[in-house]
């Protein structure tokens, strides 16, 4: 007998195929999505709200919650519900669209993401469900009343949940096979008294007959056997549902109800809100007393009594053998063996049952973020050939330069409610995580942004749905490193293969990075916006109010982290493939080069660090005025400390060619030998350090990162020096002031949108490439380095002791605290105490940097997943 049968069942399942056919690949939010606005003016938000969104049939994908589908999303299956007082049925989660809310979109739900296995062999979530009317309009009139300088009112500020009048709706999975599929539904009555709830599993099909490519259209029909629905689909021959209990199915159509929207005539009987208006409203008329259609809910009605609960049981399978329920909670209870077993090898070094809970509830984030993306930005462009041209503005708008990329594959999602679109440099950290889970996924997950119908043919990596043309941090290469990495360790085995496909492929975006984003030549980088890293007087990605140009502290360090990421993947192809050390030589003379830049060396324009504040800063260039010194104190000019590679004799031993260029240049540049550090240990030879910061600028940055006053936070460090709050900085640009302040929190302006903020809190990311640049620098010069921890503290430790510290800190974040609350949790509610919260895990995009309270999505498990890894690192 196997021992794993879940790393048996990975092993079977390559790209996706047989246990990994199904799983939770459903979105959490289809509508506001770029893909699915047609509208003229690009109003993604309004053209399909929450409201149309129950009527209005999608074009490229399908939302529920809890879901679950097959890894093209032809049939989805999702949990509705009603409390019989809500004047619409639960079918998809509610948040604020992005011009709702003080700090932009939100998701105003409580649910989590408590299991799961890499194949969804096992799955399970939770979902609260008030028990009284859902707070809708509240939730949406209190936030458009409060200032930018107030915090967001949250479904929890409401009271919905203080006396316990709510459910507690668990949605678990199990495979009895790879296309025989479990499904148990436990809802309990959290309150003191009775109350009704009705739970309505629904299956449907993708709407893609409507558009004029596929006029095929499955069927879901209810057969004389009892509870049984038959599902006639070309691709999925004898599949059906049975389910247990006392259900009434209903059925319509996944179709647009034209007529409620559009005042025009319906294309079908049954639209797809026929079956929210059957039950919320009692409308005789909605649903097709055939019992058939494209969308079909199986209704159960319960009145739960007091601290009770109900489940239901449901059975999707392949052939039509009879699907038993009496081996149903044997089957559930050997899947969840099973993933305790899966676990328990990845968690062996991890003692406390606490970090063990809260990193396998990131791994299930992680798990139930994947999602089946679907967008051919030609035909979004074009519109489809049976609903007419789309307003012919939209030919030169959004996207408009991306007419190759054609989406349609299984992909991890930052989070599938505030960002259910794919961001490629979020995926670079969410396969550090999903590596340890999956590595076969996490490589999958790489190579699928370079693909030829994803990256651009100019070189370019799509950046996030909203605008692929937008710059982010090259972190691509980084990533496959560490997957490769991650692999070899758990495995033993070395995919070159793998590292040299990713290889080349990076090659064009290097590249492009280099032609387009050094406008003077001077390995002076521009990327722009670069995401979370923007703390900057101006908004990057537009151009500058003084006009001229700006040379980024951040973006040329990026590159310069990219350079070694190359070298460093090059060096590892040749010890297999000798002629990579070409490769390898061309990427340690771009770093030279970037160095060189950093380090001003033979140039004459402003040098990006400051000797007197002893910290990097942006240069900016305006027309006709002299360059200067943007002296912002934030991770811009930490970032530098990313860029850091040794190498070690016994490795370059292996490389000779490589070895040869490295002495040319040596004995031949002396302007560039002094950038490469270098000590010789007796019978070993020479160990060097590439890194575009020397002993001293290190610990002038780390002096600042350390201390409390400025960077170093509780619960990690801060994106932006907390100097700043006190002495705010201003540029002046024709009588308009610009400034930068530290906000530990939320933004307080429109800037960037106004929904996120690059202005103090605490990004796990950032953190992360921290921590692994102080083990390198570690690694290099040990315990020669001390610094003071805190800074002014008078407690002196090594880098990668400090390192340690950071991590902990980040960890605590999650803890248990002795007051039973987490860190990160709202200290004003008196909800996290309660047993029904307290060890359900939410993992949000960002952190207060002086609280630590968690902010931005509130499931984004992506990059903060990265605290599974940290735990790895630091945990006991």
């Amino acid at each position: 007998m196997d021992t794993n049968p879940e790393l048996t069942r990975l092993r079977e399942s390559v790209n996706n195929a047989g246990w990994k056919r199904w799983g939770p690949y459903l979105s959490e939010r289809q509508w506001g999505t770029v893909r699915e606005d047609y509208s003229r003016n690009g109003d993604a938000w309004n053209f399909v709200s929450h409201e149309v969104s129950r009527s209005r049939a999608y074009r490229w994908g399908e939302d529920g919650i809890a879901g679950f589908s097959d890894n093209k999303q032809i049939m989805c299956f999702a949990l509705s519900m009603w409390n019989g007082k809500d004047d619409i049925l639960k079918e998809r989660l509610f948040g604020l669209s992005n011009n709702e809310g003080n700090h932009g979109e939100d998701a105003k739900e409580l649910y989590y993401y408590l299991d799961g296995t890499p194949t969804a062999s096992y799955l399970k979530m939770l979902y609260k469900y008030p028990q009284k009317k859902y707070p809708y309009n509240e939730l949406v009139a209190e936030n458009q009343k409060r200032s930018r300088q107030e915090r967001e009112y949250e479904i929890t500020d409401t009271g919905i949940f203080d006396k316990n009048e709510y459910f507690d709706v668990f949605v678990e999975y199990a495979k009895y096979a790879e296309e025989d599929v479990l499904v148990k539904i436990t809802a309990y009555n959290r309150g003191n008294k009775k109350a009704p709830l009705h739970l309505l599993p629904t299956l449907w099909f993708r709407n893609t007959w409507r558009w004029g490519y596929d006029g095929y259209r499955p069927t879901l029909r209810k057969t004389p056997q009892k509870s049984r629905i038959d599902i006639d689909y070309q691709g999925f021959p004898g599949y059906h549902l049975r389910y247990d209990g006392d259900a009434t199915p209903l059925f319509c159509d996944n179709d647009t109800n034209r007529q409620l929207l559009y005042n025009q005539p319906n294309l079908v009987k049954y639209p797809k809100d026929g079956i929210n208006d059957y039950v919320v409203s009692g409308a005789k008329d909605t649903i097709n007393p055939d019992l058939e259609g494209t969308k079909c809910a199986l209704h159960y009605k319960f009145d739960i009594p007091p601290r009770k609960s109900v489940t239901i049981k449901l059975r999707l399978k392949n052939t039509l053998a009879y699907g038993s329920f009496n081996q149903f909670e044997e089957i559930f209870s050997q899947r969840k063996k099973e993933a305790d077993i899966f676990y328990k090898r990845l968690q062996k070094n991890i003692k406390s049952n606490e970090l063990k809970n809260i990193q396998r509830q990131a791994y299930a984030g992680m798990i139930w973020s994947k999602q089946y993306y679907s967008y051919s930005v030609d035909q979004w462009l074009k519109g489809d050939p049976a609903t007419g041209n789309p307003p012919r503005e939209r030919l030169g708008a959004r996207n408009a330069t991306w007419r190759h990329l054609y989406n349609s594959n299984v992909i991890s999602m930052p989070d599938k409610w505030e960002y259910p679109w794919y961001a490629a440099w979020d995926l670079a950290f969410h396969c550090i995580p999903l590596a340890r889970l999956d590595p076969a996924f996490a490589k999958r997950q790489l190579l699928l942004m370079l693909r030829e119908y994803y990256m651009h043919p100019n070189g370019q990596i799509p950046a996030y749905e909203w605008n692929f043309s937008d710059v982010n941090p090259p972190v691509h290469a980084w990533g496959a490193w560490k997957v490769y990495q991650i692999e070899k360790e758990m495995t033993g085995k070395a995919d070159i293969d793998f590292l040299a496909t990713v290889f080349h492929k990076l090659l064009m975006n290097f590249t492009w990075w280099v032609n387009q984003k050094d406008s003077e030549g001077n390995n002076l980088f521009e990327g722009g916006f670069l995401g979370l890293d923007n703390i900057g007087v101006f908004d990057r990605s537009n151009s500058l109010p003084t006009g001229g140009r700006m040379e980024q502290a951040d973006g040329t360090a990026w590159m310069a982290m990219y350079a070694l990421n190359m070298l460093r993947i090059a060096l590892e192809i040749s010890q297999i493939r000798p002629h990579y050390q070409e490769m390898a030589s061309k990427f340690f003379e771009h770093f030279l080069s970037i160095s060189a830049a950093m380090f001003n060396i033979g140039k004459e324009h402003a040098d990006l660090w400051d000797d007197e504040d002893e910290f990097y800063y942006d240069v900016i260039h305006p027309e006709n005025s002299p360059a200067g010194r943007l002296k912002v104190r934030s991770i811009v000019g930490v970032i530098p400390l990313f860029a850091v590679e040794i190498l070690k004799p016994e490795y370059l031993k292996t490389l000779p060619d490589f070895t040869r260029r490295l002495q040319w240049i040596l004995k031949n540049r002396p302007d560039l030998a002094r950038l490469i550090s270098r000590w010789y240990e007796h019978g070993k030879g020479e160990t060097r350090m590439l890194s575009l910061v020397r002993i001293h600028r290190l610990k002038c940055i780390l002096k600042r990162l350390l201390d409390e006053t400025e960077f170093l936070s509780e619960y990690g460090v801060r994106a932006l020096s907390r100097y700043h709050l006190e002495n705010p900085y201003n540029y002046v640009v024709n009588g308009e002031t610009y400034s930068v302040e530290y906000v530990s929190g939320e933004s307080d302006s429109s800037l960037f949108g106004g929904n996120s903020n690059w202005r103090g809190p605490i990004w796990f990311p950032i953190n992360f490439l921290l921590l692994e640049s102080l083990h390198k620098f570690h690694e290099y010069y040990g315990d020669d380095i001390k610094m003071e921890f805190p800074t002014g503290s008078g407690k002196e430790l090594t880098l990668s002791q400090i390192a340690k510290e950071i991590g902990l800190r980040l960890i605590k974040l999650f803890e248990l605290t002795k007051e039973g609350t987490r860190v990160y949790q709202d200290e004003k509610s008196k909800l996290w105490k309660s047993p029904y919260f307290k060890n359900h895990i939410l993992f949000y995009e960002y952190f207060d940097g002086d609280s630590g309270r968690g902010l931005g999505a509130s499931h984004q498990t992506g990059w903060t997943g990265l605290i599974a890894e940290i735990i790895n690192l630091y945990g006991e």
